[in-house]
């Protein structure tokens, strides 16, 4: 397995599961305004515990009102919160089992309010559930590294993707782009972008792995790098996906990215694609990320 660069210095942009690594200050910022994006956009497990603990705590909220009535709930037991919270989740659920049932006025007006708040609650978590379900996400597999090596006798950069789940993703393609630090000639430093050409950058059917192979020639942004170039302009390398879902009939996307010590030079992949007894081609993801030592070691391009 290859042996991983020293890291750089400089924070990366985009972290290698293609998230944003970066801080927002200074914005003005309305509570609740993304709340909606935030819940697509987060895992499971806390968009899940967000809805459970909005339960919970909508439901403390107006139990802690019912008992600013005494006696306002029939059958239930004076000053009892478990009570006055049993008969507010049997009220916001319209479950109504007939035991406890309000009787003061003021208890009848928070019921009525309670009643609208959740018949409202109960149709925005279901559209959240249908949202979340049927996003359409794309599981993309990135190879842990990018090498720099000799591949068809040219210094290349070489790096794998493929499809760890089974259904068909059409016309896919790949951008590979290049973050540097750069000067300007007022001394400024700014942060450049620059692509750099794949020799292949659309697949008609993502079905086996993918090879991407940017070549190194004397145009390329990588020409001569070297550890210590790569690491002095704070170079990360940003790849990203598209495709169409062939069961969703949807755009999918992905990206990742590699820092400096994510790039190995003098290796190569090792080789995954088999044909079994039977005829049919076999990847072994057990050896998808693996490298091996090259013969001859491109230090420079």
């Amino acid at each position: 397995m290859a042996k991983p660069q020293p890291p750089n210095s400089t924070p990366s942009i985009v972290n290698r599961d293609g998230t944003i690594n970066v801080r927002r200050l200074g914005l003005k910022r309305v509570p609740f305004s993304d709340i909606y994006h935030r819940l697509i956009g987060t895992t499971w497990p806390r968009f899940l515990g967000s809805l459970v603990l909005f339960y919970l705590l909508s439901n403390t909220l107006f139990a802690s009102l019912y008992l600013l009535e005494p006696g306002g709930i029939e059958n239930a037991r004076p000053g009892s919160f478990g009570d006055a919270y049993a008969f507010s989740v049997q009220t916001m659920a319209t479950i109504g089992y007939g035991k406890m049932a309000p009787v003061g006025a003021f208890c009848h007006l928070v019921v009525t309010f309670e009643s609208l708040f959740g018949m409202m609650t109960t149709a925005v978590m279901t559209g959240l559930f249908f949202a979340k379900f049927s996003r359409p996400t794309a599981r993309i597999l990135f190879s842990r590294v990018a090498i720099m090596t000799v591949r068809d006798g040219v210094h290349s950069l070489v790096f794998r993707v493929a499809n760890e789940r089974g259904n068909q993703v059409v016309e896919a393609q790949l951008r590979l782009w290049l973050f540097r630090t750069e000067r300007t000639v007022e001394g400024e430093q700014v942060r450049r972008f620059y692509e750099l050409p794949l020799t292949r950058s659309q697949s008609p059917v993502f079905a086996l792995t993918w090879t991407a192979t940017h070549v190194i020639d004397e145009k390329s942004m990588l020409a001569g790098a070297t550890v210590e170039s790569l690491l002095a302009g704070s170079v990360e390398l940003v790849v990203t996906f598209m495709g169409i879902d062939n069961t969703l009939a949807q755009n999918v996307h992905a990206r990742h990215g590699y820092r400096t010590h994510d790039i190995v030079f003098g290796h190569r992949f090792v080789d995954i694609l088999k044909v079994d007894e039977q005829g049919r081609r076999v990847i072994n993801y057990h050896d998808f990320h693996h490298t091996v030592e090259q013969k001859e070691k491109p230090s420079t391009a």
